[in-house]
């Protein structure tokens, strides 16, 4: 759990929370930037802490987007692409073998 520590009237601050806020308006602010704003407002912190909760938010969106390609996969019936290819596979043996599957795709995209 992050770290609390008082503010200037006494209510516990998240540390965490706090750099999180203040990358949200400064996205491309660097890690002594985002020390000396918020020790202007008393919170002390550590680079590090700068440093590990970047990687946690980049971590975060990977996933987000992870996750949509699998959604999208999903959606689209395809759940691998090993299922993909021998879909395409059975489709090249119905309509009698890779040529004439890659004519009809020619033909399509003309």
């Amino acid at each position: 759990m992050s770290k609390k520590s008082p503010s200037e009237n006494g209510a516990p601050v998240n540390k965490s929370d706090a750099i999180r806020d203040y990358l949200g308006t400064n996205p491309k602010a660097n890690s002594k930037e985002v020390v000396a704003a918020l020790g202007e407002k008393g919170i002390k912190v550590a680079p590090s802490l700068i440093y590990f909760v970047k990687s946690r938010a980049s971590h975060a969106k990977r996933k987000a987007r992870r996750e949509q390609m699998a959604e999208g996969l999903s959606k689209s019936g395809v759940v691998t692409p090993v299922d993909l290819v021998i879909r395409v596979k059975n489709l090249a043996n119905e309509v009698g073998g890779i040529k004439n599957l890659k004519k009809l795709v020619d033909v399509l995209a003309e």
